[in-house]
């Protein structure tokens, strides 16, 4: 059975997103496998349901879905991605953050609400992660008055703002400001959610390989502070 892909309410129209959801769910739901549905969801935690589509087969199909479309606006990322979120198989949300990766240059600071809510609902670490470092990164790096929502963010009750706060400069590399990347380490670093824990451990260990000595001097300072799996994680490559 094909999904409903009727706009919902709240949802701004875009012929765009028309085109691609039509192409999309045709695509993908003739690609469905369900003995391969099963065991992908199982390997999620069972977050939500899988079509069964293989990573090299759902990008194939997804370079077909997208082939000969105009270049988004801003309000077509936010339709695609928003109608995409209300679709019950992860594929079709894997769809829309590697459309909003590719695409987020076009797209203003008034775009981060669209992320947040794609952060906050039906969250899990396989787009949560991306989202972080390819959506909400960029939009930082672009407006730097953004920093203040994340400074909102990773204090958070929410883990996966958290954890985003956390990882958003994971791409800055030379660029990263590393006076706030420790501050959010220090402030999070009892947190008692594996997620969190884990991200620590990765921001640091991939700014690690910009400035290898600030990362080892912050790990020796705090590491009364810093759980075991942070400091592992950090040091992995030191």
């Amino acid at each position: 059975m094909r999904p409903n892909t009727r706009r919902p309410a709240g949802i701004p129209h875009s012929a765009l997103a028309d085109v691609l959801l039509e192409r999309l769910t045709t695509a993908y739901g003739a690609a469905a496998d369900p003995e391969r549905a099963g065991p992908m969801a199982a390997y999620m935690k069972d977050v939500s349901p899988f079509l069964g589509i293989p990573t090299p087969e759902r990008r194939a199909l997804s370079r077909t879905v997208t082939k000969d479309t105009p270049p988004p606006t801003e309000t077509d990322c936010a339709a695609l991605a928003l109608r995409c979120r209300g679709l019950a198989e992860r594929e079709y949300r894997y769809f829309a953050v590697d459309y909003l990766r590719r695409h987020v240059s076009r797209c203003s600071s008034d775009f981060l609400p669209v992320v947040r809510h794609l952060l906050v609902t039906g969250s899990w670490w396989d787009t949560v992660d991306l989202l972080a470092a390819h959506a909400v990164g960029p939009r930082v790096a672009a407006d730097p008055r953004l920093t203040t929502v994340m400074d909102a963010w990773i204090g958070d009750d929410d883990i996966w703002l958290v954890r985003t706060a956390l990882l958003y400069q994971l791409a800055y590399k030379s660029a990263t400001d590393a006076e706030r990347l420790f501050a959010y380490c220090h402030r999070r670093a009892g947190h008692p959610d594996f997620f969190v824990r884990k991200a620590i451990g990765w921001a640091l260990r991939e700014y690690a390989k910009t400035d290898p000595e600030a990362v080892r001097a912050f790990v020796t300072a705090q590491r009364a502070l810093l759980a075991p799996l942070s400091v592992r994680e950090a040091l992995k490559n030191l």
